[in-house]
């Protein structure tokens, strides 16, 4: 097996295209999104259309969401929610355990994961994400393992034209850090699938800000963009999660390294905090734009 030095500074396998079209800024900017978990007690089409009064454009779409939407309509009506109300899908969130990862749940998952490719391609859709979940203990063995799972699932997402992302999260006992995650990505040398930051599970959990100096130009395909309440980390959990400017994370300092690494994708707002789930989209959404509108001037990417 490879050392996790060697896995991380060896070149990379394949080159990083820079992800095209509506869903990129310009160099040197990134787009501003919302995720639908932060609204998701709106459901699918409630929260589009709050966010698109609120002068929201980019958004990350939630399966969930997607398929109770679908208990009573159709893919094209919920293509149309987003079109009607001029927005583009940046990414869509699918939550499967050991999808990354060998695991008596794998076979189910990668059913699921094709239906929703598939779902999501109509959709128009470029990228879709999983974090890493899985239910049992980890071993090296393995570790050893996850990049042949990774490039199975690549296969599978590129044969419907979609680019994947691993989303590393701060309590896995699998891919926990960005260190991690970009081994395992490299290790499988697939052009379909690429890392991903979710501003969260980056700082509060084991990943250092110099780790960032490891993503290379152009490599890192979407974030997921939050500020950390105040604390002891020992209580850390998703409440603590806030509108990025209001807490004590250096986002605007994470902001300008990504930007010397090139990524001009979205900041998609995930948040879970009871008061904006349940909160109205557009009052939720006028308050986050707002605040991270003035992050991202400050770090220079708006």
């Amino acid at each position: 097996m490879l050392t996790r030095r060697n896995l991380l500074l060896a070149p990379l396998a394949v080159p990083f295209a820079r992800l095209a079209g509506a869903q990129s800024a310009e160099p040197g900017k990134m787009l501003l999104a919302m995720h639908q978990n932060t609204s998701r007690a709106a459901g699918y089409r409630g929260s589009l259309e709050g966010w698109a009064r609120a002068g929201i454009r980019y958004v990350e779409l939630n399966d969930r969401l997607l398929v109770d939407f679908l208990a009573n309509d159709t893919l094209p009506a919920a293509r149309r929610v987003m079109t009607d109300n001029g927005m583009t899908p940046v990414s869509a969130a699918v939550a499967l355990p050991d999808l990354w990862i060998p695991g008596p749940a794998r076979a189910a998952s990668l059913d699921t994961w094709r239906e929703r490719c598939e779902q999501f391609a109509s959709l128009g859709l470029e990228r879709i994400y999983s974090p890493s979940v899985t239910n049992r203990p980890v071993t090296a063995a393995d570790f050893d393992a996850t990049p042949a799972a990774i490039r199975e699932v690549a296969e599978i997402t590129a044969g419907f034209g979609l680019t994947t992302m691993i989303e590393f999260t701060r309590t896995s006992t699998h891919l926990s850090t960005l260190t991690s995650s970009l081994a395992m990505i490299r290790a499988a040398g697939h052009p379909a699938v690429r890392p991903m930051i979710d501003f969260f599970h980056f700082w509060s959990g084991m990943s250092k800000f110099e780790d960032l100096d490891l993503l290379e130009p152009g490599e890192l395909a979407h974030t997921h963009f939050q500020d950390l309440l105040d604390g002891p980390r020992e209580l850390i959990d998703n409440d603590s999660r806030i509108i990025p400017g209001d807490g004590i994370a250096p986002v605007v300092r994470i902001l300008q390294k990504l930007a010397e690494k090139e990524f001009t994708g979205a900041l998609s707002v995930e948040l879970f905090r009871a008061e904006l789930v349940q909160g109205d989209p557009f009052e939720v959404a006028t308050e986050i734009r707002r605040k991270c509108e003035a992050v991202m001037e400050e770090a220079g990417v708006l």
